[in-house]
């Protein structure tokens, strides 16, 4: 059940201080709503944990929800006044007679509004009265919340794609047909039932040595059940790193024959992952149409007729379940936290308990890996385990299809209260979208759904990733990229199972409203949405919400279709040599684009959370109504273009923000001019200034002290000085020159320190405008003693002494530096270094040496485009840990180094780009292989 809202609710309230209540004369009004609220949380937390669950509880709580989100309105809009009448200056105000009369007014208002929701919450409790809830235990006999989430937890991380088992035969099977040039078969289909672990094959397959080594390009992407074949074949170009934005503009027609261009000319795999039918199929085909080609597809589906219908000499691939023994294995790498340590033996009531369960499963990998999600989280308890197998056993069918559904909602009903609105917000996003973690977070704060806890001195941010590793333990999501330094996650996908039940769960409890054509009318009729997503473009004005509080948007701000709706192509070449033509499409797209702004910020006025996915082409400018928007934590304009390049002043009001993300563009690449007003926004926890700001305004930000995220911190608009006082500050991003204020040269201890947050983890200089001063670079360096990550992306000719790093340093990345020195004996001293990636002249000599015991945790290493490189050597006993390795671009390098054959970690080499003659030394034929002989995945692209 959701207590989000009415926690949210209550945190609001609770800021409200006893002197601001009894002078505006609310304090009766105030303490009655709290009291009614606490009320409510107490019935759900009860209700949950003694899984009630009926009609009459399910609509109870949408209720509950819905008038916890109207006195959170309420009370901010007060707090808001109240503050706002502080800094006017109410106490001389409130003498004139025309300013008291508006100020009866509204505290009438006020006092009417908490009256009514107050009033609202007792009927609400005098039905579930009736109802007999004394049965719940609300009285204080049931049991207490804390019972419900459980003690102990288990060490993460394991990843859904890394625990399937029995799929080696398969992926060998299918490796052979994708190889044999001599076939005729161009399409390959891997066929079965939602939950067999299609997907999971055809990744495998994907990153497969061979298949990499074979095809010059590889490439995945997602079809779905709503198959859109200008964004499949847009992804392919992606994929290929051949999109253009000319592309982006081109007609249908146009892409589907470039791809088949390309396909003819390159040998290619595609893997099309969950083609529907045969129609879907049919509309992506003209892509595929080149008819003398090397490339292939591989496609996954639930239909194997797709194979036949595609290609005539098609090969068809049907999974099959896992047998018993392969579905024992892979529940205990799941269900049992300890099962790799050394004489662990697993409890044999458990075990027992365990195989009934899975058999229960009938041989479904997703099934499994749910089940097994399940018990790890109550592991070592038999007592829970017990309550699991009773309901496993109790409702489960036979039928496979019944069973992963079965499962699926298991694992919903299973979440504790707190985890389930985190569950249900992932269902906003598209099918099968790569979810970034970041974002989710501070969506999930903005929203209230996750708040600090004080008592275990825990901040949001850090409560809200504990979740989401309970989440990915639970296995209801899957981990797709992690943070290269800390391993934490970065991006996770949902299983589309495991998003249908998320989606329907959430239909189900009226949690929010996906808007799209189909149901633009309805949404123009209903008056209560709170949350609303839209994945297509539709006009917005359909949605008349006056409380909306969140709205995403995953489309661009006027799709291509949209534009071509307001001027035909046929009229964009004409447009293109017409200046008068060129400033009235300018002037039509700028009036529609500002009837969509006027819109939202003068009918949404209760919004949090406004999130721009698609940029694209957004008008003339962000209108100044942005600033009614009071109520904004969540602000996302990210790639948003704009024709003129000033932000409004009114952005300045929206003082509760906690993330702003700025990185907009100018249609014309101007410098973007931001006022100078972030400074009240004391909220801040995470800023994003455009990449280059306007010089006409010298940024304050010293009063942002919540601040964690700073990108685009740039010395020519901002001040140096103000960095110490984010004394919360975990990533620091500076573009451009790097300048300290009063800098003293002579006697460097003398200068302040620059940073003062102890929690700095990452460190980013990005500078394409000349050299970095190497002391002021030191001085920086100094202050960041705790950083795990440091990538610097400038010219600085000299790296600093090994005393200057961080010793915590796990990743370092070097771009442009132009190193004139070896950095290798600096680098290898660093005790944590696991990841070293030297890319494009980050060092400009010849000659490179890694000594012996240099780089002992060192796991990765990227050489790439070290243009002047000729000799490289690795003493024996160097890098001891390495276990990637790549080499690119180093159009010099002679030879691999002798020491390489002393690394017996070695697991994985790939070059690329790198001279015929390089690469003939290493092939099996040439004078390096027996350095590398050992290495078991050696891959040329």
């Amino acid at each position: 059940m959701d207590f989000s809202a009415v926690s949210s609710a209550l945190k609001a309230i609770g800021e409200l201080t006893q002197e601001v209540t009894s002078l505006w004369g609310v304090d009766e009004q105030v303490e009655g709503l709290a009291s009614e609220l606490r009320w409510m949380q107490s019935f759900l937390k009860v209700a949950d944990a003694r899984k009630v669950d009926n009609d009459m509880i399910r609509t109870s709580v949408v209720e509950i929800r819905e008038l916890a989100y109207d006195a959170e309105d309420v009370i901010e809009t007060f707090s808001l006044k109240v503050a706002s009448k502080r800094k006017g200056g109410f106490s001389n105000c409130i003498k004139r007679s025309a300013c008291f009369l508006k100020e009866g007014c509204l505290l009438h208002q006020i006092k009417s509004e908490i009256e009514k929701i107050t009033a609202k919450i007792k009927e609400l409790a005098r039905k579930l009265q009736m109802y007999d809830v004394s049965k719940f235990g609300v009285d204080g006999e049931g049991p207490s919340f804390s019972t419900v989430r459980r003690e102990a937890r288990r060490p993460f991380p394991h990843v859904m794609d890394d625990n399937i088992v029995g799929l080696d035969d398969d992926v060998k099977k299918l490796v052979t047909v994708l190889l044999n040039e001599q076939s005729e078969c161009r399409v390959v289909s891997i066929c079965g039932m939602g939950g067999l672990g299609k997907t999971t094959l055809a990744k495998k397959i994907y990153h497969h040595s061979q298949v990499v080594g074979h095809f010059k390009h590889l490439v995945c992407v997602y079809v779905s059940e709503h198959c859109q074949k200008r964004k499949v074949w847009e992804d392919i170009l992606s994929g290929l790193h051949i999109l253009s934005d000319e592309d982006r503009k081109m007609n249908v027609e146009k892409l589907a024959k470039k791809l088949s261009s390309f396909f003819e000319d390159n040998k290619c795999l595609v893997i099309l992952d969950d083609v529907w039918n045969i129609d879907a199929w049919n509309s992506l085909k003209p892509a595929f149409s080149a008819r003398e080609t090397k490339s292939k597809i591989l496609l996954t589906s639930r239909n194997k007729e797709i194979v036949s219908h595609a290609d005539k000499n098609g090969f068809l691939y049907e999974l099959q379940y896992l047998n018993y023994d392969q579905s024992w294995e892979l529940f205990q790498k799941i269900a049992f936290p300890q099962t790799n340590s050394p004489g662990y033996k697993i409890d044999a009531k458990m075990k027992e308990l365990g195989e009934g369960m899975v058999k229960h499963c009938a041989g479904l990998p997703l099934a499994i890996i749910i089940l097994g999600g399940i018990l790890a989280t109550k592991y070592p308890s038999l007592n829970e385990w017990l309550k699991v197998s009773i309901n496993v056993k109790s409702y489960f069918k036979i039928d496979k299809g019944q069973v992963l559904k079965d499962m699926l909602a298991l694992s919903y009903d299973d979440l504790p209260p707190f985890l389930r609105p985190c569950f249900l917000y992932l269902s906003q996003f598209p099918e099968d979208y790569e979810i970034p973690v970041d974002r989710l977070i501070q969506l999930w704060i903005a929203e209230g759904i996750v708040s600090s806890k004080q008592e275990e001195g825990l901040i949001a941010e850090d409560v809200a990733e504990s979740y989401l590793i309970e989440l990915a333990e639970r296995c209801m999501i899957q981990v797709r990229e992690r943070d290269i330094a800390t391993l934490k996650m970065r991006s996770f996908q949902m299983h589309d199972l495991m998003r249908d039940v998320c989606l329907s769960k959430a239909k189900e409890e009226k949690f929010f409203d996906i808007a799209d054509q189909s149901n633009a009318c309805q949404l123009s009729r209903i008056g209560r949405v709170r949350r609303v997503c839209v994945h297509k473009f539709i006009r917005l004005q359909c949605i008349k919400s006056p409380r909306l509080r969140s709205l995403l948007l995953f489309d661009e701000f006027l799709p291509n279709e949209e534009l071509e709706n307001t001027f035909p192509l046929t009229m964009h070449s004409y447009i293109k040599n017409h200046d008068f033509v060129i400033l009235l499409a300018i002037s039509v797209l700028g009036t529609k684009c500002r009837g969509i702004w006027k819109y939202m910020f003068n009918n949404f006025n209760f919004l949090r959370v406004l999130d721009y996915e698609g940029g694209g082409e957004a008008g003339c400018k962000l209108p100044n109504d942005i600033g009614k928007l009071i109520h904004l934590r969540f602000l996302r304009l990210r790639g948003l273009e704009f024709f003129t390049s000033k932000l409004p002043s009114s952005l300045g009001n929206l003082r509760f923000l906690q993330t702003l993300d700025l990185r907009i563009k100018n249609i014309c690449r101007r410098s973007i001019h931001v006022p100078n007003l972030l400074w009240r926004m004391q909220q801040l926890r995470h800023l994003y200034l455009p990449e280059e700001c306007s010089l006409k305004t010298k940024l304050k930000l010293g009063t942002l002290k919540n601040l964690q995220t700073l990108v685009n911190f740039n010395t020519k608009n901002c001040y140096v000085k103000d960095l110490i006082n984010m004394e919360n500050l975990r990533e620091l991003e500076i573009r451009g020159p790097f300048n300290i204020e009063d800098f003293n040269t002579e006697e460097l201890d003398k200068n302040p320190p620059i940073i003062q947050s102890k929690y700095l983890h990452s460190l980013s200089i990005i500078n394409d405008e000349g050299r970095i001063d190497p002391k002021h670079l030191v001085h920086l360096l100094l202050s960041c003693e705790n950083i795990s990550k440091l990538s610097i992306d400038a010219e600085i000719r000299r790296l600093p002494e090994y005393h200057y790093l961080s010793s915590n340093l796990a990743y370092i990345k070097l771009r442009r530096c132009k190193l004139e020195e070896d950095p290798m004996p600096t680098l290898e001293k660093l005790p944590y270094l696991r990841m070293l990636d030297l890319h494009e002249e980050a060092f400009i000599g010849k000659e490179m040496s890694c000594r012996a015991q240099g780089f002992p945790k060192l796991e990765s290493l990227s050489l790439t485009g070290l243009n002047n490189l000729e000799e490289w050597k690795v003493g024996e006993g160097a890098m001891p840990s390495l276990q990637r390795l790549k080499i690119q671009g180093c159009r010099h390098l002679r030879k691999l180094p002798d020491g390489l054959r002393f690394i017996a970690t070695l697991q994985e080499l790939k070059i690329r780009w790198m001279p015929y003659t390089f690469e003939d030394r290493v092939r099996k034929w040439g004078e390096d292989f027996c350095k590398v002989r050992h290495v078991p995945s050696i891959i040329f692209q």
